[in-house]
């Protein structure tokens, strides 16, 4: 008895068919493209072009100190992804303001390069989350690559510029104006401590402390604080999400970490206990829908994958392994926060990327 049906035994759909190769050569041309987006950001190429004006390869070159004959096909393939755009009649290159701002500019509120350094760092990292499929164990965020710890700061430092102060914060109930008074405010899972940095510039009356298990991006934290300029009123620790010191915080923060610990009630009640009697809890989460089917789209495609290659390897690799992964949706979320005891629990605004939560006790 056959019990698999080959393609040879189906007839096939010429037109879902010829629909699926198309989404297979967009998929392996933006993967082959991600390379040379990073060679475009390590060498400069995209920022030389931040004025707009058009150039050839060769005055590309002679602007970055690069080959031109590697310019030219670079450039070239930037604008077949349209990540340049290019004038036929004169026969050069530019970039268009927008996209001058997601590729040009590190400070823009839309710099999108640092994604492509995480999407490096997991391909180099393939072999051991292939194995961790055999085996079904975890992969700790302090195995892989380091592109990751510095990709993930390139790519959620303009998110945290953009919307943690004018919009984010403010959500929050009175959390605002005691930040501006003078606050004490305690960062949970950290990295290299860009939402940290971004809030002590706003709030110089207040005092952060910035927590993180990985000893390698505290000290990245800590001398980012000082390039920034406000090593005086942040401190970062090594520490755990369960274990960190301190307590009576008025503001706790958790900033795209939660779902991957691996036991975020634990971390939850660990917070609770915390803050000060009226604090709040500020939980960031990469957005979802509670039903697989609502997350079956272009931001769903980007965090379940990320979620199989980083988040639910790093939870496994933990105590519980709970595995809530990128995609765990507000109610799960809602779960986590009061089995730990929390007594409030809302939405307290979103972005397209983001779920932004307050917990109160």
């Amino acid at each position: 008895m056959r019990t698999h049906m080959g393609v040879s035994d189906t007839v096939l759909d010429e037109g879902r068919l010829q629909e699926f190769v198309g989404r297979f050569a967009g998929d392996l041309g933006a993967a082959l493209h991600q390379t040379t987006v990073l060679i475009g950001d390590k060498l400069g190429l995209y920022a030389a072009m931040n004025d707009g004006e058009p150039v050839t390869a060769g005055e590309l070159a002679t602007r970055t100190g690069t080959d031109e004959r590697y310019v030219r096909e670079w450039l070239c393939a930037q604008a077949a992804s349209g990540y340049v755009a290019y004038d036929a009649d004169s026969e050069r290159f530019f970039l268009t303001p927008e996209q001058a701002a997601c590729l040009a500019d590190p400070e823009s509120p839309t710099f999108l390069p640092g994604a492509f350094y995480i999407a490096a760092s997991c391909l180099r990292d393939e072999p051991k989350i292939t194995e961790r499929f055999r085996t079904g164990e975890g992969l700790g965020w302090h195995e892989h690559d380091d592109d990751l710890f510095c990709g993930t700061e390139l790519f959620f430092r303009p998110g945290y510029v953009a919307n943690l102060v004018p919009s984010w914060l403010p959500a929050l109930d009175g959390v605002k104006d005691k930040l501006l008074a003078g606050a004490s405010v305690a960062d949970i899972g950290c990295g290299h401590g860009a939402s940290t940095i971004v809030m002590a510039k706003a709030y110089p009356r207040s005092e952060f402390i910035g927590f993180d298990y990985h000893a390698a991006s505290v000290e990245a934290a800590r001398r980012a604080a000082e390039r920034a300029g406000v090593a005086d009123r942040v401190r970062f620790e090594v520490a755990s999400a369960k274990d960190f010191p301190g307590e009576g915080y008025d503001l706790v923060c958790v900033f795209d970490a939660l779902h991957d610990m691996g036991d975020p009630v634990g971390a939850a009640a660990h917070v609770l206990e915390s803050l000060a009697p009226d604090g709040s809890w500020l939980i960031v989460e990469p957005m979802a829908g509670d039903r697989t089917e609502d997350n079956l789209n272009p931001v769903g495609r980007i965090f379940y994958s990320a979620s199989t290659l980083i988040c639910t390897p790093a939870s496994r690799a933990q105590e519980v392994g709970l595995a809530l992964g990128a995609q765990a949706g507000e109610a799960r979320l809602r779960a986590v926060v009061t089995d730990a005891g929390f007594t409030r629990f809302r939405r307290a605004t979103e972005t397209p990327f983001n779920l932004v939560l307050e917990a109160r006790p």
